[in-house]
């Protein structure tokens, strides 16, 4: 049953928040205001942390030479400019950079690469967002003498790889922990979480914790690096509590600083002031260009405008990775009118399947997560590269994608991977026809889903509750992500002042309402018509409006408005 705010006020609003995320009266301050000294706990209690860090000073001191080879997306290449911006902290040079590429070479390591690191004598490769599941690459690498230490945050398999040293923290943590205080132990769970920047941010930790004093850096200087591990942190989509919160509350503060001057660039071009910057412009905007760089050219484009210090470098770099993400939203447009006129002919089923050998293999995330806001179903989506098809799966509610996955027939899908609620598959052309059939029966029988209403508001307020005291109160609880979601607030029986459709092609919704004191209070949908509803939306009809708060900054002007999540 919903909650009614009756005459909040910005304290009361908090409260009732907190509460409904069941955050415990004691803890209250400690989410609304995060401590970076306390609330991370020592790096070393990561599993073969201390064994890492050890190996890299070895390596450094003797000049041996390094890869840092990183994943190509939003969270990789992050990870990748932290360990870059920490060996030029510290003056090491004999080292490079390797992002592989989408569609040439694939995701994670593979045998061909490591050829080439012999070839070239690489001592030391360190992989980040990825490598947990390469046994045969690794264990080929270990046998040429080149030493791997992988960072990872995604599932291992029954065999883990024979590397000189793994930080995963899905993999059992170290024994350590098991002898601290049991407060202690609660601290841990933070570890489960993190991405894979996450975990690059906190290898750098422990390297400066050891051996910053010989390195000669100033306490606390690797916290200039939180803007990375926070952009990934929220980025990829990990719960944001425990350590992710630290992370993303103050990677915000240090990416307002604009210290990264193609970050400003970029976020210039994007209409947006750095200074204000929060979640959603890091999700609907910094994230689609950084990862636009590997979907439509070389990731290594992304790389070299987060970590170049080069003002004019960073303008052109820039400009480049702004025309390819336009580029790719052409793509994905022309994509979805493909999906949506087909699904429009067919029966929508529990789970979607849908695909296409035309269609792009690198954008198909994005259509499958379009098609998920649209259809409120789990989704994949797959194209062709090469002789295979490859397609990206996005979840919806509880289903948790890998277990659906690793419930089908043999041989239904040659490989897969990824998160409970994101992944990626290969399947063959003969098998394709046979996925959605397989994926349904599978899904009815050993899936729950447990499912929430997505739509599902937790407070009933009135027009006049919008205020800018509200909004503040609301955003305490920022940043928003998984596990603390935007709060979304039920409006009932309010009567539509105006209805305007907006942009170029007139595909956004803009409502006006007005509250008991005549003031106007607008409520947008992107992407959305006065038909997208269940019922046509006109001047003077009666709603029950679900929306969130949001600050419209334009062009030095802020305004208080609703986003509309749903209407019934």
């Amino acid at each position: 049953m919903l909650q009614s705010l009756n005459m909040p006020n910005h304290q009361d609003l908090t409260e009732i928040l907190l509460q409904n995320r069941g955050i415990e009266k004691e803890n209250w301050e400690k989410f609304l205001n995060p401590s970076y000294e306390d609330d991370l706990v020592d790096p070393f209690l990561l599993n073969d942390m201390e064994k890492a860090v050890v190996r890299i000073f070895e390596a450094i001191e003797a000049n041996e030479k390094i890869i840092i080879y990183s994943d190509y997306d939003s969270d990789g290449i992050p990870a990748s400019v932290i360990m870059h911006d920490f060996f030029k902290k510290i003056g090491f040079e004999n080292f490079s950079v390797y992002i592989p590429d989408r569609y040439d070479e694939g995701y994670g390591l593979y045998k061909e690469i490591i050829d080439t690191f012999i070839k070239d004598k690489v001592d030391l490769l360190i992989t980040f967002d990825l490598g947990i599941t390469a046994v045969s690459e690794v264990a080929k690498a270990e046998a040429s003498g080149m030493n791997v230490i992988i960072t990872d945050h995604h599932l291992p398999q029954a065999e883990v790889p024979r590397a000189y040293a793994i930080i995963d923290p899905k993999l059992e943590i170290d024994k350590k922990i098991k002898t601290t205080k049991k407060d202690n132990e609660e601290k841990q769970k933070g570890y489960q979480e993190l991405c894979g920047a996450g975990i690059a941010f906190r290898l750098v930790q422990a390297l400066i914790k050891k051996y910053g004093d010989y390195w000669k850096i100033n306490t606390g200087w690797e916290k200039w690096l939180l803007d990375m591990a926070g952009l990934a942190t929220i980025a990829d989509q990990v719960p944001l509590l425990e350590e992710n919160r630290v992370l993303a509350f103050y990677g915000l503060k240090v990416l307002r600083k604009g210290r990264r001057p193609g970050l400003a660039e970029l976020l210039k071009k994007a209409g947006i002031d750095i200074t204000k910057l929060n979640e959603e412009d890091i999700a609907f905007t910094l994230t689609p260009r950084i990862n636009a760089a590997s979907r439509m050219a070389s990731p290594m484009l992304a790389f070299e405008t987060l970590s170049t210090d080069d003002p004019a470098k960073a303008r052109s770099l820039a400009d480049e990775l702004s025309k390819i993400n336009d580029d790719r939203k052409y793509l994905v447009a022309n994509i979805m009118k493909e999906a949506n006129k087909t699904l429009k002919k067919r029966e929508i089923n529990d789970v979607i399947v849908i695909g296409n050998p035309k269609w792009r293999v690198g954008v198909l995330g994005i259509v499958a997560s379009k098609i998920v806001d649209e259809y409120k179903k789990p989704v994949f989506v797959w194209g062709a590269e090469g002789d295979s098809l490859k397609g990206s799966c996005r979840s919806f509610g509880e289903v948790n994608l890998v277990e659906l996955m690793s419930s089908l027939p043999q041989n239904s899908l040659i490989e897969f991977g990824g998160h409970k609620m994101a992944g990626g598959f290969t399947a063959s052309h003969e098998e394709i026809h046979f996925l959605e059939e397989r994926i349904l029966s599978v899904y009815k029988q050993k899936i729950t889903t447990g499912e929430e209403d997505k739509t599902e508001a937790e407070l009933v307020i009135d027009l006049d509750d919008v205020t800018d005291e509200n909004y503040k109160a609301i955003e305490k609880l920022a940043p928003f992500g998984m596990a603390n979601p935007r709060p979304k607030f039920m409006f009932k029986n309010i009567s539509i002042f105006g209805v305007k459709e907006f942009g170029k092609e007139k595909n956004h919704l803009e409502l006006i309402f007005k509250n008991n004191r005549g003031r106007q209070i607008k409520a947008i949908a992107f992407f959305k018509t006065a038909d997208s509803f269940k019922r046509p939306l006109s001047e003077g009809l009666k709603i029950d409006l679900i929306a969130t708060f949001e600050k419209n900054n334009f062009a030095g002007r802020s305004e208080l408005r609703l986003r509309i999540i749903d209407i019934l």
